[in-house]
């Protein structure tokens, strides 16, 4: 199993949109180093390279990290579907469940590789600013930006290192979901709009009260919100664990 697991990763780090969904996680801090504007658009003069870091990850969870993960997700099976080397995997003797298991896991470990992109990028970009202590905050700790004092290097490093491992776990179920509508349309650009259409629904159900707190999408901001990893993270991993289950019954029944 640890073969094709390998094996699977060596595959989807193959595909054009990872190698460039990794290339723009660590392009992006370098923009929000040297945007002139950040003091009209969000009130903030840079205090430190950490606040680097944080914009790079608040702005990347808007859209692009979700996106990326969605469609390297999806193209990863749709891909093997287009170049016809699906049907030879099957051929041999192996599970498909195994198999479909080796993509998951592929697919689950690629939102940590590019938030860690990310994480590099910012590092790098923020350099000019200075890693020392400063009066300020990351933008995702107690006073937001503006900070409550003093910030310790390790302080902004731990508050930085949570965040990113929380939105690591924010974007799994969104993998998931993508690689369960791949074994449905076995078709990247249909089960990358179907993951996209799905999250957009998920969002207008926000007029259900009573079903708000359980929704994925309510938990999208879960890097900003650690009070709320208790319940959040134990949601995602039921939709994660949910989607991948569904996948895997899906696949085992279809006809290739």
């Amino acid at each position: 199993m640890l073969r094709l697991f390998v094996f699977e990763l060596y595959k989807l780090f193959r595909l054009r949109s990872v190698g460039l969904g990794l290339l723009a996680a660590f392009l992006l801090p370098f923009l929000w180093a040297l945007a002139p504007g950040l003091k009209e658009v969000y009130g903030l003069v840079l205090a430190s390279g950490w606040q680097v870091v944080s914009l790079s990850l608040l702005a990347g969870m808007e859209f692009l990290f979700p996106f990326l993960v969605v469609m390297a997700a999806s193209e990863s099976l749709g891909s093997e579907v287009a170049q016809g080397t699906l049907k030879s995997l099957l051929l041999r003797p192996l599970p498909r469940t195994a198999l479909l298991l080796a993509k998951l896991l592929a697919v689950l470990f690629y939102p940590f590789v590019l938030l860690a992109a990310s994480f590099l990028g910012g590092l790098l970009a923020g350099l000019p600013h200075g890693l020392g202590p400063f009066y300020g905050g990351t933008g995702l700790g107690a006073g937001g930006f503006a900070g409550v004092g003093l910030l310790l290097p390790g302080a902004a490093l731990a508050e930085l290192l949570r965040a990113h491992l929380l939105a690591g776990a924010v974007l799994l179920p969104l993998a998931s979901l993508a690689l369960l509508y791949g074994t449905i349309f076995l078709s990247t650009t249909a089960s990358a709009l179907a993951a996209v259409a799905t999250l957009l629904l998920m969002r207008l159900l926000v007029a259900f009260p009573t079903l708000t707190p359980f929704l994925l999408t309510t938990y999208l901001d879960l890097h900003l919100r650690p009070q709320a990893a208790g319940l959040g993270l134990s949601l995602l991993l039921i939709y994660t664990l949910g989607f991948a289950f569904l996948a895997a019954l899906v696949f085992e029944r279809k006809d290739l």
